[in-house]
């Protein structure tokens, strides 16, 4: 068994580490609908992006080797307490427990600022996301047909969902996230 990756918060100073280990998911598999893959630049973007949240980076010997973060489920107003995830990895991570490690250190993350739900969007066939995504307790909700056109044919993506905490009657604004500051409830959940 591989020794764990540590596991911290992201930041900027990560972005051009983070486009590395995506660039193969864009370039050589469907798991993304990107065509491009985004430089340090766009990822940097993407991580400061409001409302700012959770990126963690999983590092070995000093090295990025695979990453996760939470996204805006959607933009409309009452969507806000939702949240999307993703993780990548590096090829020579899969399978060694650094995908599960980075959610069990989102998730919590993701609850502790408030949000109520997290979606995971999965490119099908994708064995190993499904897996992991259901070993974390993950349930499918549904399947979008034909979603994307990859690699000259047109793809399939499965939602999964994960209830972060019991849906209050009235929420609080879920909280801002900062790299390396403990998430801090919001007012209502302390």
């Amino acid at each position: 068994m591989p020794v764990p990756a540590d596991i911290r918060p992201a930041d900027v100073g990560d972005a051009a580490a983070v486009a590395d280990v995506y660039r193969p998911w864009v370039t050589g598999s469907v798991a993304s609908f990107e065509t491009v893959p985004p430089d340090a630049d766009e990822m940097a973007r993407r991580m400061t992006a409001q409302p700012r949240l959770p990126w963690f980076v999983a590092c070995r010997d000093g090295a990025v080797v695979g990453y996760a973060y939470g996204g805006q489920h959607r933009t409309r107003a009452a969507y806000r307490w939702s949240v999307d995830c993703s993780v990548y990895l590096a090829a020579g991570e899969r399978g060694a427990g650094t995908g599960r490690a980075l959610y069990e250190r989102l998730l919590p993350e993701l609850r502790d600022l408030g949000h109520v739900t997290a979606f995971a969007g999965i490119a099908l066939p994708n064995p190993a996301s499904v897996g992991l995504h259901t070993a974390l307790g993950f349930t499918p909700v549904g399947v979008y047909r034909a979603a994307g056109f990859k690699a000259g044919r047109w793809h399939d993506v499965g939602w999964w969902q994960l209830p972060l905490r019991e849906p209050p009657a009235e929420p609080a604004e879920p909280a801002a996230w900062s790299p390396g500051a403990p998430a801090r409830p919001p007012e209502g959940l302390r």
